[in-house]
């Protein structure tokens, strides 16, 4: 489970895909398969969520890493680069970007 704290050592990357509601769940098994099969056990991997919105015209993924080489690396394997040419033909867009957390509350 995703730990959110300004004072962690890690790398955030949340990533929004835009489809239609009539590509969203064969999107989300495929976000899913890449989760059980291949993201979660790749190197300094830490945690991951998946969030659709409720016109199913949007996922948000929030994924965690210990470096921000470890998600350069995952991305750019050839199994992930496979992957996301398939992820690509099910939705309009998708944009990875990394952050860093500067104030957590809760």
């Amino acid at each position: 489970m995703p730990h959110i704290d300004q004072n962690a050592e890690l790398q955030t990357v949340i990533t929004t895909f835009e489809m239609t509601p009539g590509t969203c769940q064969d999107l989300l098994d495929a976000l899913q398969d890449a989760y059980d099969n291949f993201i979660s056990k790749q190197p300094g991997f830490i945690a991951a969520g998946l969030h659709v919105n409720d016109a199913q015209t949007r996922i948000a993924n929030y994924s965690q890493w210990r470096r921000r080489e470890d998600f350069q690396a995952m991305l750019r394997s050839d199994e992930m680069r496979e992957r996301n040419r398939k992820i690509n033909l099910l939705c309009r867009s998708f944009e990875p970007v990394m952050y860093d957390v500067v104030q957590a509350y809760g």
